[in-house]
């Protein structure tokens, strides 16, 4: 199942793109730093939303969502931006919060809207902690990705060095903070093949990463089959809160879900069916899941990314 180098080199350059919509959330209350924001989602459970903004419209590091969660001696970081800058913000913020020390920041996958805030939280004391396949994937990209950043975001992106995990999940690791655990899981191939989950037992609260996009079309990198039944495993859990890794959390699991899935399941039913009656693929760009294109947010360039990815694959079904 390979594709060429030019279809990777564009599907990974280009995947960058996520962005936050508007939609249903529950949260509690909030607190600012130098207007980056942190909602309060859950007790001791905060998120800041990126904005919505794709790659070729304005990216400027800081378009995911960001997790801190507070135990009773220690915080975790889930996630920290797309560059060393919105790092630091996301540090000042978590300081309004509480004093207690920063001991993990945890990556879901490797991209670089999710991991180049991790500069900014370097001190000797904190533990960077990633999927096992994450510290060798960062290396291998490292040159492309800073590139790219520093053409995107100028002195800032040339101020955000790439921090390895030190860290690695195998299977599943659980991390203590004093009072709360955090349980992490690695993931198959699926968005990436570096995805990992974090769920706080304290609330049940689920942190996704890339494998979940609400309101903003999904994004597939990885294996879109995988995708798809790393979603179904994850729903067969309940969880409290869900909180995706763009877009806005939610406590409507069957929804936030459902919704995805539907998605993914017509786009793979439909780039199959171009295939099979010899549709190529720019023309399956402009066809592929178009029932879809009124649900989502970026659809129409988010859409004909996907299709570059998964329609390579699946001809070798």
């Amino acid at each position: 199942m390979k594709h060429s180098w030019a279809v990777v080199m564009l599907s990974k350059i280009k995947l960058l793109c996520a962005g936050v919509t508007f939609g249903f959330v529950t949260f509690c209350s909030h607190v600012q730093a130098d207007t980056f924001e942190l909602q309060k989602v859950a007790e001791g459970v905060y998120v800041h939303h990126g904005q919505h903004l794709d790659i070729d419209d304005g990216y400027q590091g800081d378009i995911c969502n960001l997790g801190v969660v507070v135990g009773r001696d220690a915080i975790a970081v889930i996630d920290s931006g797309g560059s060393k800058h919105t790092g630091e913000q996301l540090l000042q913020a978590i300081k309004t919060i509480s004093p207690l020390p920063i001991r993990y920041v945890i990556n879901t996958h490797v991209h670089p809207d999710h991991t180049y805030g991790n500069a900014a939280f370097q001190n000797g004391a904190t533990h960077f902690v990633g999927h096992e396949k994450l510290a060798n994937t960062m290396l291998l990209r490292k040159e492309q990705y800073e590139k790219l950043n520093a053409r995107l975001l100028g002195e800032a992106g040339k101020a955000s060095a790439t921090i390895t995990p030190d860290t690695a999940v195998h299977d599943q690791l659980t991390l203590d903070l004093g009072g709360r655990s955090l349980q992490l899981q690695a993931q198959k191939v699926a968005h990436t093949h570096t995805d990992l989950t974090v769920l706080d037992t304290k609330t049940n609260t689920l942190f996704t990463g890339d494998l979940l996009f609400a309101q903003r079309t999904p994004v597939v990198e990885g294996d879109i089959k995988g995708l798809i039944a790393a979603l179904e495993h994850v729903n067969q859990s309940h969880y409290a809160l869900i909180v995706p890794g763009h877009g806005l959390e939610s406590a409507d699991q069957p929804t936030i879900i459902g919704n995805e899935l539907r998605y993914l399941n017509l786009l793979l039913a439909d780039v199959r069916n171009s295939i099979k009656k010899g549709i190529s693929m720019e023309q399956t760009m402009d066809s592929a899941a178009a029932a879809e294109h009124d649900k989502w947010q970026l659809f129409d360039i988010a859409n004909r990314r996907n299709v570059n990815v998964i329609y390579p694959q699946l001809e070798w079904e």
